[in-house]
């Protein structure tokens, strides 16, 4: 029996890690992107760019790589007043969440990714959140992810899997399973061809990837591919 998955796919380094992931342990993947009108918008070209080159550079690893849409969530920004979805100061808010979280979105994303998994018989929905080395955000958790599981199985009559491969891995960790996944190869085709910076800064190449070098994302990038060099030299 096949297996199949569907990937969420943003353009940036979990994404893509998670989606070679899954295309280690699938026999069938799909991608799913979307636009909710998010400031560095042009993560959503990175996607096209990143699995042209993975087909061409990995083919022993992208052979299982099928079809890929991207959604339109265009309310998503009109119902959200964000750093990520308006021209916002990147600050930290009176309830201790950063100004980039955006009520509902992975809930949203997920659940949608879950509508187009049950027309396509799929069963797994594999998504690069976690708990263990990240920006805050609650709807990364993992008892989110475990509530969120039972109710679309629930509300669909269906039996998903939602895999979150990084849920307990840092982002040294993420570089890590990058390697043993595709070795130096995937390692650089992510370090040169993802997106991950907040500013959607792309003309800013630093050993770590492109980015502003300033934003959250950006720091969390930096340090995880830091501290995983450092493991790598001992």
């Amino acid at each position: 029996m096949t297996k199949r998955a569907l990937v969420l796919f943003s353009g940036g380094q979990d994404s893509a890690t998670c989606l070679a992931w899954a295309l280690k342990h699938f026999d069938y993947v799909e991608t799913i992107g979307f636009d909710y009108g998010q400031r560095h918008v042009v993560e959503l070209e990175f996607r096209q760019v990143f699995l042209s080159q993975l087909r061409s550079r990995l083919p022993e690893l992208a052979h299982h790589l099928h079809s890929d849409s991207v959604l339109n969530l265009s309310v998503l920004k009109d119902v959200s007043d964000t750093s990520l979805t308006r021209e916002r100061e990147i600050t930290m808010l009176e309830n201790g969440l950063p100004s980039t979280f955006v009520p509902g979105r992975n809930i949203l994303f997920l659940t949608l990714a879950a509508a187009v998994a049950y027309r396509r018989n799929i069963k797994h929905i594999v998504t690069g959140v976690c708990e263990t080395d990240y920006s805050g955000y609650p709807d990364c958790r993992d008892d989110t992810i475990k509530s969120l599981q039972a109710s679309l199985n629930l509300g669909m009559e269906s039996r998903f899997v939602l895999d979150t491969p990084l849920m307990w891995l840092n982002k040294a960790d993420t570089w890590a399973l990058a390697d043993e996944i595709g070795g130096s190869a995937l390692v650089d085709l992510i370090r040169t061809e993802t997106l991950t910076c907040y500013n959607g800064v792309t003309d800013k190449m630093h050993e770590w990837g492109r980015g502003c070098g300033s934003c959250p994302s950006c720091d969390l990038r930096r340090s995880g591919y830091i501290n995983w060099t450092k493991t790598t030299s001992l």
